[in-house]
């Protein structure tokens, strides 16, 4: 069964090009050009990754992008070519995956589609300290509750909890999370530990399961 990729690109030519190429690498490939019709259409066909450009008809790709992530996982990998967007994007806030700038080949893109598919491939269900991770479908649940984490939250929280009370430096936390040596600074783990501390104490209060160990790191302690 062919992996279904989602172009979202209002420039019919390069949308064009860039299904072709897809399909030729054994995906199969739907283009959307409004920005409005992005959501649905992930709810109701759940694409395996989303290639979705920033500027589109009817709704802003980063709108769009942070819309998606409040109730899916998928890898998602974000098309600019405005360079003022770029330190945003470094830092992939809104919950995006990788980033491409135009112009591009596309033999470059189907890499990075590959590669992004790679780091996300879906595995097993795990449990430590209360939290379940579904790996296959990217959720994590404390006590029955969706923790309602961003692809980038996952990742985080499944490294550190593989290995709990073991204290990681951001940089080894930047190093798992960005493993293409993207430029991004030690404040974007900051501001990801944060969310997920907040998360996992909204599911649970009085829960704290990610330390911060001064001067050093992070670690997840199951108490």
């Amino acid at each position: 069964m062919s992996r279904v990729i989602l172009v979202v690109e209002d420039e019919p030519k390069l949308a064009s090009l860039l299904a072709d190429y897809l399909r030729a690498s054994s995906f199969e490939a739907h283009c959307l050009e409004d920005g409005t019709e992005v959501v649905p259409w992930v709810r109701e066909h759940r694409p395996e990754l989303i290639l979705l450009d920033l500027m589109l008809p009817g709704r802003d790709g980063m709108e769009i992008c942070t819309d998606i992530r409040t109730f899916s996982t998928v890898p998602i990998i974000m098309v600019t070519a405005r360079i003022e967007e770029i330190d945003r994007l470094l830092g992939l806030e809104i919950g995006a995956d990788d980033y491409i700038c135009k112009p591009f080949s596309p033999r470059e893109v189907i890499a990075r589609v590959r590669a992004v598919l790679r780091r996300t491939q879906p595995g097993q269900t795990s449990e430590t300290g209360g939290i379940v991770l579904d790996e296959y479908r990217w959720r994590a649940s404390l006590g029955g509750r969706d923790l309602g984490l961003t692809a980038v939250e996952f990742k985080l929280l499944q490294f550190l909890m593989a290995n709990p009370g073991r204290i990681y430096r951001r940089q080894q936390l930047m190093d798992k999370i960005y493993p293409d040596e993207r430029i991004v600074s030690e404040r974007t783990i900051d501001s990801h530990i944060k969310k997920l501390r907040r998360k996992i104490e909204s599911a649970n209060p009085g829960v704290s399961l990610i330390h911060a160990v001064y001067s050093v790191g992070y670690k997840f302690e199951p108490g």
